[in-house]
């Protein structure tokens, strides 16, 4: 194993994570954004909603996300939208992930005892009232784990985006290959660093769990 060669070229591939880092963080963004919204949806009292919501989840996790990103990348320009690597990147996989974030969401939010909500509205409580002050602080006891697993994969997932020319980890541990013929040690290089960002979001997520259940 060339280890001269690891840490020569090591700079490079600190680069190319802060890239991965900043795509999961928006990935993530976006992510939970469109989770919220489709359990909302699949949660609503009107049967159109309820449907769209469904759609939504079936299609996006019904098919592989390395497809939809060639669809917004590629196919995009097509239809008139026009997206760089990178934006196509966060959006594409920001939509996937919120397919599967929105059954976490809406899982955590049924799994509340339906009296939790017949003594809210006795109270006198709205329904806005009642899933803000009452059922959503439990539910968010209930999530942060489930989504910590949700992050955990899309920061696995961001690797697909080296498909369409995102300079991030995986990316340059291709493009390093194809100047050193040290498949070995490139990719060993950027697996190390995808552990390191996994393994302290991981630790993140342990110390946001505990304090939800401590509040």
């Amino acid at each position: 194993m060339d280890i001269d060669l690891m840490l020569r070229v090591y700079p490079f591939f600190i680069e190319a994570a802060w890239v991965t880092i900043l795509l999961s963080v928006l990935t993530a963004i976006l992510g939970l954004i469109c989770g919220a919204l489709g359990a909302a949806a699949r949660l609503s009292r009107f049967v159109l909603v309820r449907f769209l919501g469904a759609a939504y989840v079936s299609l996006f996790r019904g098919t592989p996300a390395l497809i939809q990103l060639f669809i917004l990348y590629f196919g995009g320009p097509q239809i008139g939208i026009q997206l760089d690597a990178f934006e196509a990147g966060v959006i594409g996989l920001g939509i996937n992930a919120g397919a599967y974030m929105t059954e976490t969401i809406r899982g955590a939010i049924i799994s509340i005892d339906k009296g939790q909500r017949e003594a809210a509205r006795t109270l006198g409580l709205s329904q806005w009232q009642t899933m803000y002050k009452v059922i959503l602080p439990q539910a968010a006891r209930l999530m942060v784990r489930p989504l910590g697993v949700n992050l955990n994969m899309l920061i696995k997932a961001t690797a697909l985006v080296a498909a369409i020319s995102v300079i991030e980890l995986t990316y340059t541990a291709q493009r390093y290959i194809g100047s050193t013929y040290k498949p070995f040690e490139m990719f060993l290089l950027a697996g190390i660093l995808y552990m390191i960002i996994i393994y302290v979001t991981g630790r993140g997520v342990a110390w946001l769990d505990r304090k939800v259940q401590i509040n």
